[in-house]
């Protein structure tokens, strides 16, 4: 083998012999450190990389909020579910305790068609209560993004007017 060619081992360089190049980068660089590097590195001109990073940085930060506000609702609205479904259960098994066939048809009737008034009114409150928790979670989320991409469009004009 050549003297010029240093034997192979693993992530070396061509350089100094033993220099690993991963010691010469942090091993958590984020993308945002690894773009800032590459821009400032390429030196174009007129081009403020921090200023871009600055922008990208808070729509991120804006997707990350408006995704755990999000998470948080279907959480919640999860857990009310959960709720609605032990109470609806509880009601169905102490009704079902309490039965005994009623000695005439009549009351069997009038005790079904209870039940069947109850349940509904009761599938109707949920509902009503799962939609608006849904849609306050939806709304909560779309806010935050809509703040962003009008803070966005105010960085851009605001831009355009230095220039």
């Amino acid at each position: 083998m050549s003297e010029c060619y240093p034997p192979h081992e693993g992530n070396r360089t061509g350089g100094k012999r033993g220099e690993d190049i991963m010691a010469k980068q942090p091993e958590t660089d984020s993308f945002m450190d690894m773009f800032g590097r590459f821009g400032r590195d390429l030196k174009v001109p007129n081009v403020d990389v921090e200023a871009i990073l600055a922008h990208h940085r808070k729509n991120l930060e804006a997707l990350e909020k408006s995704a755990r506000a999000g998470a948080a609702g279907a959480t919640s609205l999860l857990s009310r579910q959960r709720e609605m479904l032990q109470d609806t259960l509880r009601e169905v098994a102490d009704m079902a305790q309490g039965y005994r066939a009623p000695g005439n048809p009549q009351e069997l009737m009038t005790r079904q068609t209870e039940f069947a008034r109850k349940s509904f009114e009761a599938a109707l409150k949920n509902a009503g209560e799962v939609a608006e928790m849904a849609r306050k979670s939806g709304t909560e989320s779309i806010e935050i993004l809509r703040a962003r991409i009008k803070e966005a469009m105010e960085e851009i004009r605001a831009g355009y007017e230095k220039k």
